[in-house]
């Protein structure tokens, strides 16, 4: 059966889900495979390097649904088996919520050619790490006569009055609160801490603003100091921006981008296609490069120096959390910060 693009647009166009779970299965080419990704510069990597490459290697088309994670969930729920899409791309909080969900075919990493050159746990029954994140601090060195040290010190002068900061919306908005409240005391994903030391200095904070905003607030010197990612720096310092990542005296925080195939995908064999073109060193060396700037997982990659390790293998020693036990507080962390933080 050939693909139908009318009622593609009518699937992505429908203003209900649950109108979109009712409508007839979406149509695929038989060489082509449909996936969620990230919009941004996600999406405008795929679109650049992957695509291109999947073709050249499979003779598979890709077509992109430009969704977040929490979009994914929502529409794989609604679609009730009929998913709009093959493939997911998620981070760890909707990873969880998703296996909890059973929204995903079970994964079978002898399939990918490139499944060898991961790190021990990447790849297991339910989909397999695609990048890497890297998570501290962000900070215009010409401002500073010298760089913070921990996450403590971005309650304290001369930080404080030229923080940027932002709540529990986004993954690495909410591991580097995690880890601003151990600083202060907390165990575990206790963030009671954060909050009562948050509030001695709230007036001082030079900014309180959305994640996608934060990058350019900095920009712009509304802010001089900021908890980022890797890719983030690597982004504006290509635009000429003054800025470092520091590594956190607790240490670097990592968390991991993952791909998995959908509960009732049609084409299950291109998606594993795509997947293994994803892993592949060509590709993971130049989604590396800037302007995307996406940490590669593939150890036959050479790292850019610009990244905070020397060797994949030191990944398991950085600071890692677990979602299984964050993803019930998350909304409610949420909405207090919302009450008692942003203006």
């Amino acid at each position: 059966m050939k693909h139908d693009p009318v009622r593609r647009q009518l699937l992505a166009g429908a203003a209900s889900l649950g109108a979109l779970a009712m409508l007839p299965r979406l149509a695929h080419a038989n060489g082509s495979v449909v996936s969620a990704v990230y919009p941004g510069s996600w999406e405008e990597a795929y679109r650049s390097i992957v695509a291109p490459a999947l073709q050249k290697a499979h003779g598979v088309t890709l077509e992109m649904q430009p969704l977040y994670a929490v979009d994914q969930i929502a529409k794989a729920r609604a679609a009730r088996g009929n998913p709009l899409f093959d493939t997911f791309l998620l981070d760890p909080g909707p990873r969880v919520t998703a296996i909890d969900a059973g929204l995903f075919e079970k994964f079978d990493p002898s399939r990918l050619s490139n499944a060898a050159k991961l790190q021990p746990g990447m790849a297991d029954e339910y989909g397999v790490t695609i990048a890497a994140q890297f998570v501290g601090i962000a900070y215009n060195p010409k401002k500073f006569d010298k760089p913070p040290s921990d996450w403590a010190d971005l309650f304290a002068e001369p930080y404080v009055s030229r923080l940027g900061l932002t709540g529990f919306q986004t993954t690495f908005g909410t591991v580097s609160i995690l880890e601003m409240s151990k600083a202060f005391g907390a165990k575990g994903i206790d963030v009671e801490p954060f909050f009562i030391e948050l509030k001695k200095v709230l007036p001082k904070i030079a900014v309180i603003g959305a994640p996608a905003s934060m990058p350019s607030l900095f920009q712009q010197g509304q802010c001089d100091i900021m908890y980022a990612n890797t890719q983030t720096v690597g982004t504006l310092k290509a635009r000429g921006i003054d800025i470092e990542f520091v590594r956190p005296a607790s240490g670097v925080i990592t968390f991991f981008t993952t791909m998995h195939i959908a509960k009732g995908a049609e084409q299950v064999d291109n998606a594993y296609q795509y997947i293994d073109t994803v892993l592949s060193a060509p590709v993971q060396t130049e989604l590396m490069k800037g302007p995307y700037f996406m940490a590669p997982v593939a150890s036959d990659v050479t790292l850019d120096d610009t990244l905070p390790l020397k060797s994949l293998s030191e990944m398991s020693g950085m600071v890692q959390h677990d979602w299984a036990q964050i993803n019930p507080q998350r909304a409610a962390w949420i909405e207090r910060f919302n009450r008692e933080v942003a203006r």
